[in-house]
């Protein structure tokens, strides 16, 4: 993910409540999780940029019956909600873009060992069908929430139920091919 869509994405994340950096990361694994990943080596250098700017503030918290150093929240500035309003409003540019290293494996699977190749179908499958059913259980909460966060919420699932029928059907033609060998 572009540093510029990972910024706008923390704002946003910020607009509904005060996260330290982990549950900043975490939340994106698990509600854009089909759109990229991230890990929390990302996540931090574009904290301390955005704090920088002024775009948001850090906030030590004493955690609560607990021994330790104090937790870091991220908080939004005014500044911060004005420059989120500004990328809102402005044209997001050309569609959607997909970098998925599975993909760009299985264009060159015919240069590779077959079975193998069944293999990871086969992990991808099961990750997939694992997203797809935190999705199918969450569904009823998403629906509850606004228009925007429901209609997103949807095209998540379309694109998880797309993907995974897609694998499975890609996994049948390719062994029907091997019969045919």
């Amino acid at each position: 993910m572009a540093d510029m869509t990972l910024k706008y994405t923390v704002l946003g994340l910020l607009h509904y409540k005060n996260l330290h950096g982990y549950r900043i990361c975490e939340h994106i694994e698990q509600h854009f999780g089909q759109l990229w990943t991230i890990n929390p080596g990302q996540i931090y250098p574009v904290l301390r940029a955005l704090e920088e700017e002024g775009l948001i503030r850090m906030v030590e918290v004493v955690q609560k019956e607990q021994k330790g150093p104090y937790r870091k929240l991220y908080a939004i500035t005014d500044k911060g909600r004005a420059e989120f309003q500004s990328w809102l409003a402005d044209s997001p540019g050309k569609g959607m873009i997909v970098r998925d290293p599975f993909l760009t494996r299985f264009v060159f699977f015919d240069y590779g060992d077959k079975e193998q190749a069944l293999t990871l179908i086969d992990e991808q499958i099961s990750i997939w069908q694992e997203e797809w059913d935190k999705r199918q259980f969450n569904r009823e909460r998403w629906n509850q929430q606004s228009i925007y966060l429901r209609l997103i919420s949807q095209l998540g699932s379309n694109t998880n139920g797309m993907y995974l029928d897609w694998l499975k059907y890609a996994r049948e033609e390719i062994v029907n091919s091997m019969k045919e060998e």
